[in-house]
């Protein structure tokens, strides 16, 4: 069985981020959406336990996407995954430069985990959970950006009510 392992933190998961594992679900017998901790990233608006069950909604009817999460390492939880894949999703150049560094030290440990990258979709080229969570920040609307089944739990989360409201 051919496993592939799409990490992030996905706080909070985007349509940018299922376009990606809808993408890999297609190419790999299964797909497991890890939610990893990033220690550059100091604080996160969603527990590891919210991100996963807004992942687990949003995942609803792709039979070959689960999801778990991880504190070690990414090269260490694919071998003990027994993937043979990392999918990661490209914006930018700035995201290439980031990426191509951690699939050499991934690579580095663990010599059978391949980086897959996918471009991203022209209309996600600029979606981020950063980008959502800074217009929700402002009371902006962002359903275009997160699924629709979870939207009311990322917006009861982040949306700032505007006076008067």
């Amino acid at each position: 069985m051919r496993i592939a392992v799409c990490p992030g933190s996905f706080d909070p998961i985007t349509l940018g981020h299922l376009d990606i594992i809808r993408r890999a679900a297609k190419l790999f017998d299964q797909v497991i959406v890890l939610v990893s901790i990033n220690a550059a990233k100091n604080s996160c608006s969603f527990t590891r336990e919210e991100r996963l069950h807004l992942i687990e909604k949003a995942i609803v009817g792709m039979e070959n996407v689960r999801v778990d999460s991880t504190d070690g390492l990414l090269a260490d939880y694919l071998r003990d995954a027994h993937a043979c894949a990392i999918v990661k999703g490209l914006r930018a150049v700035s995201d290439f430069e980031y990426e191509f560094q951690m699939s050499l030290a991934n690579k580095r440990l663990n010599p059978d985990a391949e980086t897959i990258f996918f471009t991203a979709a022209a209309e996600n080229m600029y979606l981020s959970s950063s980008i959502v969570k800074q217009i929700a920040s402002f009371g902006g609307d962002i359903s275009e950006f997160v699924p629709g089944c979870i939207l009311e739990e990322i917006k009861e989360r982040l949306c700032q009510k505007r006076p008067g409201e």
